[in-house]
């Protein structure tokens, strides 16, 4: 399935710069109208005008509604990414009232014009005009809290990565402040948010890293606390939305430093709860941080640190023999999306 590409999410335009557009470019309209009889020029004007503020209007609308992803056209990954991000049932009922609205206008566009139709008088051309912009007005203003709510929602939905389904995917997880954005750096040309104080990534991050010309994706995710989910914000749903539904391989990091900012005793916790979210899926436990343990404390431990590069490089080629992308059984029959230098 094609990933979303959220960025291009059309500007969602304020109720009255939607109403103002389209009385403006209506009223250029009449100036088009060439009739020596002033009854039929007024009445022709009139009609024009209404007809081309409802084409507007009805345009706009329905744009939102064509150009934004239907929910069911998404992966599971995607769905669960809205709902945690701007909510499933408030993105469905916005984009369902927009369309009702665009409806409304065009057929309110239709009354009027049989109306003007019927009419034998000058006034009554102009007040039929005026009625019909007011009933825009009053259609786009019933619906001007899905119109603010939408653009909002872009703001915050533009945020969000577009995962390649058919693209390796490695999913970096763990407590706040463990060291997944710093990892996510090391390991891929991605450039997520890097402090050299605690925080905690507000949203998710893709980076990626190029191993014999195939992109690995990795998705860098807010931090979890130990807690139950119901008691989780729309940040940590977000990553959950991440470990349940993408990812060839989880990367979970622990920080068991003596200044790690949650206990071990809790990570362990977290790491329990993620591996029955992600049974299927292999996880590789990574001790971030291990500039700062004592030697050999770790053993056997997968160790990495992002400020020294120890262990970086070893894990990068981990990472590509479990995932097992480049695996060729048959060296004369590549698979299709085998990357090939003569199509670039």
């Amino acid at each position: 399935m094609a990933s979303i590409e959220w960025r291009k999410i059309p500007t969602v335009l304020k109720t009255d710069e939607i109403l103002d557009k389209a009385f403006r470019k209506a009223s250029k309209q009449s100036d088009t109208v060439e009739d020596p009889d002033k009854y039929h020029r007024v009445r022709k004007q009139m009609n024009k005008m209404v007809q081309s503020a409802a084409s507007i209007i009805d345009s706009t609308l329905i744009a939102y509604v064509e150009r934004w992803p239907s929910l069911n056209a998404l992966s599971d990954f995607d769905q669960a990414l809205v709902d945690a991000a701007v909510g499933s049932d408030n993105y469905r009922k916005s984009l369902g009232a927009i369309q009702w609205g665009a409806e409304r206008v065009r057929s309110i566009a239709g009354e009027t014009q049989r109306k003007i139709l019927r009419l034998r008088d000058i006034d009554g051309f102009h007040q039929a005009r005026r009625a019909a912009y007011g009933r825009f007005s009053s259609i786009i203003d019933q619906i001007s809290p899905e119109i603010d709510w939408l653009g909002e929602a872009r703001d915050t939905l533009r945020k969000l990565p577009s995962i390649d389904s058919s693209e390796p995917c490695i999913v970096v997880a763990g407590s706040p402040n463990v060291g997944k954005s710093a990892l996510i750096s090391s390991l891929s040309s991605g450039e997520p948010e890097i402090a050299a104080y605690p925080f905690t990534t507000k949203q998710l991050h893709l980076g990626h890293f190029i191993h014999r010309r195939r992109k690995y994706q990795m998705v860098d995710t807010p931090g979890l606390l130990d807690r139950p989910m119901s008691e989780r914000n729309n940040i940590e749903m977000q990553a959950i939305a991440a470990l349940e539904n993408i990812g060839d391989v989880l990367l979970f990091l622990i920080d068991s430093t003596a200044n790690a900012t949650t206990s071990l005793e809790e990570q362990m916790n977290l790491l329990e709860e993620v591996t029955g979210l992600i049974s299927e899926r292999p996880i590789i436990i990574v001790h971030s941080k291990s500039d700062l343990h004592e030697k050999h404390s770790l053993e056997d431990k997968v160790a990495v640190s992002s400020i020294t590069g120890e262990g970086i490089e070893e894990l990068r080629q981990t990472l590509v023999e479990m995932i097992g992308a480049d695996d060729i059984s048959d060296p004369l029959n590549l698979p299709e999306d085998w990357p090939r230098s003569d199509l670039d």
